[in-house]
């Protein structure tokens, strides 16, 4: 049965690593050839291709419920149902719409919905919509957060932006928005959103500054409902009740440890409900109370049975689930305590068990983590030691509690006061830590070193004293300090970043590194941080030689600020100086300036009569090994203009798109004299300037160019002086990838 349910939940699994999914024919013969196999006895086998055929056709169902190609990028008059806590962040409006109605076309049955600047919604209402409505995607970097399998495993078709509303039908305040709107009314010392978070589940009202705190201190776990929490609960409830059998003070007559098991139980599905219910308490949900059963009644099945049963449910119920980080990283870590805690000889101390468990969960994820192209919170060990206490005595049963007795006004205000300040307490200590040791983001490594490092892991994870455990040591730290791939002599690894309408790109010669533009910032979201500094470090950069900065326009300088901070930077050079901020400290470039690194050339050109803005883009050209490419910003044809008259050379292979393609640039004239390959083109896909102009790109046919749009192709990479090929980021295939 065991080695059944192994084989059944590879089958599930196998599927998050399809490039492709199997056609309708095959999924239709997959059960097929399952069921024939039956009678010769190979049920491994057979469960196997009936996971990945459940798997399979979940995952199709999920795809064929997208919203229409002809559709993307219009806007529909449209009618459907607010459901979830809706949150308002900064002046937008983000919700989620259930099964939307249109008399164009079949919409998907769940949306993502923006709506700027727009109205106080509440779960329940019903609204017609005229939105702006996009297919699911997102931005494509390498070993970056990939949105558009977030919104896959949430089922979501589509999403949007509004241009306009009406609603149609109130709704009466549903119980869960009435709690949150009662929780933020209180004083909580200034955490009423951090409350609203761990008792709802809805994270709006922790700030950007938060989320970096929580992610440096490896503790995102306890502000955000999961399994911790579940757990928390339950084992609180539990401890109550073995606590007070053990002291004498429970009825003989009544059973313990039935009631303890059930309370606890009780209490995780009434906390589950109040949050919502989402995936990740469901599957917390389903594995405690395998647990408690496995404690009341099936002790005699060990204790790898109840964590394959849940496994297999949760992955049966959601075959989608494998998308999301969080599954793995929470079974991950309950295998790791099953496996340090079973099979050993003697009692540990309770603070030895704590502290063990907490120094060896944070071995045993670290390849998880990079793996998965998470931050690696070096503090997390020590602080959680501290911090899961904290939460789990103080922090959550006041919110509860207070939350609960809320009817009885003074009582629970007082309580969520002081869940308030314990939360105050808690930050303050995690804000102190995080200052001294952030989060480390490891380099990108060869997929061969997975499987050591994984087996290393393991093999430290085995009791003391099994023999050649300490040969897991290397074997884990080779994903640490994998060796990377060196650059040749005379080559520049170049690569353009998705980034959405913006420009970023990242120049690395052997030994030195240069960043041209760092992408844009609108309001709080601010790509520098959440996309560029996470790929400079996953290409194991950790200083720039130089940050050149075109001009000053948000969409190119916007993600400066952050990259500054965060790396040193030798130097930063721009054009358009006087609109930077004055703490980037920005020299003005400088036309006919030229430099060399480890045999490449840099030469830089600014057209001094410019205008403030897009013409006084400082543009890059490089030479490596006779392959050149152009760098050109935001330039127009005025300036393209001035460039040739003043003899500048721009003779190149490669072209970066002036100004994304707009048709105030790429003159004739220019093309010619630059006589490209092919040219590079970073924009938004379905932005509102019409980037890149029709007109350009039948200019771009004309001359017969290859044309390589981070719109439709991701993040794209050039190894310059090899004169080799372009390669795009989606052209690593992934089934949820249009």
């Amino acid at each position: 049965m065991r080695t059944g349910m192994v084989a059944l939940a590879l089958g599930m699994l196998a599927m998050r690593f399809l490039p492709v999914l199997p056609p309708v024919w095959l999924m239709l013969m997959m059960p097929v050839v399952a069921l024939m196999l039956l009678p010769f006895r190979s049920y491994p086998l057979a469960l196997f291709l009936f996971g990945l055929t459940w798997a399979c056709v979940s995952a199709k169902s999920a795809l064929d419920d997208r919203l229409p190609e002809r559709f993307d990028g219009k806007t529909l008059w449209l009618e459907g149902k607010v459901v979830g806590l809706p949150q308002n962040v900064n002046g937008v409006v983000r919700f989620q719409l259930q099964d939307p109605v249109s008399r164009r076309t079949r919409l998907p049955q769940r949306m993502r919905i923006a709506w700027y600047g727009g109205p106080t919604l509440s779960s329940g209402e019903h609204w017609r919509l005229a939105v702006k409505l996009k297919r699911p995607g997102g931005l494509v970097n390498p070993g970056a957060f990939d949105y558009e399998a977030w919104l896959l495993a949430q089922r979501i078709g589509a999403t949007g932006t509004v241009v306009d509303g009406q609603l149609l039908k109130p709704a009466e305040q549903p119980w869960r928005e009435r709690i949150r709107q009662r929780i933020l009314a209180v004083d909580a010392q200034g955490y009423e959103g951090g409350l609203t978070a761990l008792v709802l589940g809805d994270d709006s009202g922790l700030s950007p500054a938060d989320w970096q705190v929580l992610q440096d201190t490896g503790t995102v776990h306890l502000l955000v409902i999961s399994g911790t929490h579940i757990g928390l609960l339950a084992g609180l409830l539990y401890g109550l009740v073995a606590g007070l059998a053990r002291w004498g003070l429970w009825p003989r007559w009544l059973p313990w440890l039935p009631c303890a098991c059930a309370l606890a139980l009780s209490g995780a599905l009434a906390y589950g409900f109040l949050a919502g219910f989402e995936v990740p308490v469901q599957r917390a949900c389903v594995m405690l109370g395998l647990v408690l059963l496995w404690r009341v009644r099936f002790r005699h099945l060990g204790v790898v049975m109840p964590l394959l049963i849940a496994l297999n449910l949760v992955l049966v119920a959601e075959p989608l689930i494998t998308l999301r980080p969080g599954f793995w990283l929470s079974f991950g870590a309950v295998a790791i305590l099953m496996l340090i805690f079973s099979a050993r000889l003697g009692a540990w101390s309770w603070l030895r068990s704590w502290t063990r468990a907490q120094w060896l969960i944070a071995l045993g994820l670290l390849p998880v983590l990079l793996a998965l192209s998470l931050p690696v919170s070096l503090s997390g060990p020590l602080v959680n030691l501290i911090a899961v206490p904290w939460v789990s005595v103080f922090i959550l049963p006041l919110a509860l509690f207070g939350t609960l007795l809320l009817a009885l006004a003074p009582i629970g205000e007082t309580l969520l006061w002081l869940a308030g300040g314990s939360m105050h307490g808690l930050f303050h200590f995690l804000s102190v830590m995080a200052g001294f040791v952030p989060a480390w983001t490891g380099p990108a490594v060869p997929a061969w070193v997975w499987p050591l490092s994984l087996l290393g892991t393991l093999m430290l994870l085995l009791p003391t004293g099994v023999p050649l455990r300490p040969l897991g040591w290397p074997m884990l730290l080779l994903c640490v300090f994998a060796p990377q791939k060196n650059i040749p002599l005379g080559e520049v690894e170049v690569l353009q970043l998705d980034v959405g309408q913006g420009l970023a790109i990242l120049l690395r010669t052997r030994d030195h590194t240069l960043l041209y533009d760092a992408g844009p910032r609108f309001g709080d979201f601010d790509i520098g941080e959440r996309v560029v500094l996470p790929a400079i470090r996953r290409a194991g950069v950790r200083q720039l030689d130089l940050m050149l900065l075109s001009h000053a326009d948000a969409d190119h300088a916007g993600g400066a600020s952050a990259i500054r901070q965060a790396l040193p930077v030798t130097r930063v050079l721009g054009g358009d100086t006087e609109r930077m901020p004055p703490a980037l400290a920005v020299q003005r470039c400088r036309n006919g300036e030229t430099w060399t690194w480890d045999q490449v050339t840099f030469a830089t050109w600014i057209w001094e009569d410019a205008a403030p803005g897009n013409q006084a883009s400082c543009v890059l050209s490089v030479d490596a090994g006779g392959e050149r490419l152009l760098l050109t910003g935001d330039i127009d044809v005025h300036a393209e203009r001035a460039m040739l008259e003043q003899g500048f050379d721009v003779r190149a292979h490669w072209l970066q798109s002036p100004h994304h393609g707009s048709r105030s640039s790429s003159s004739k004239r220019f093309l010619q004299a630059v006589s490209p390959r092919g040219v590079l083109i970073s924009r938004g896909r379905n932005n509102a300037f019409g980037h890149p102009h029709p007109l350009v790109m039948s200019r771009y046919r004309w001359l017969d160019l290859e044309v390589h749009d981070s719109a439709e192709v991701g993040a794209i990479t050039l190894q310059l002086g090899t004169f080799g090929e372009v390669r795009s980021e989606r052209a690593v295939r992934r089934f949820w990838r249009e």
